[in-house]
């Protein structure tokens, strides 16, 4: 019948494997606002001078993504992340206390942090700085 739709999928629907999901992800600018938004939620009252070190750093990461660093913001991003993932799985909590709306936005921190970690690390591997004036590195 004419109008039916076909099952063959259109191009823009085929399924993207986790190398292509984790290099758009640690490409992106949206992953360190994201980190440092829920970083600062949970250490801003009471303010905690270490963890909040890391926002400005990763919106800094940020800001280097939007001005076309992606290689060097993907790296700053896994690294930071990696170290904040350090830093929050040195403090212990309570089993009572990880199911708490502090918890699970602590588990959703960390969550991300890890993603950051895999995929800014991908990216920065295996990317390449785009070409300014004839030079690639």
């Amino acid at each position: 019948m004419p109008g039916m739709p076909s099952k063959a999928p259109a191009p823009e629907e085929v399924k993207q494997g986790f190398l292509q999901y984790a290099s758009a992800w640690g490409e992106h600018s949206l992953p360190p606002t994201l980190t440092a938004t829920l970083i600062a939620g949970q250490h801003l009252r009471p303010f905690q001078t270490i963890p909040m070190l890391f926002p400005p750093i990763l919106l800094f990461s940020s800001y280097l993504n939007l001005q076309g660093f992606q290689k060097d913001a993907a790296g700053i991003t896994s690294a930071w992340s990696a170290a904040y993932l350090v830093l929050a799985r040195r403090r212990k909590q309570a089993f009572k206390q990880k199911w708490s709306a502090p918890g699970l936005l602590r588990g959703a921190t960390l969550a991300l942090c890890l993603m950051n970690v895999v995929s800014g690390g991908l990216v920065f591997a295996f990317s390449k700085r785009k070409e300014s004036d004839g030079e690639a590195t």
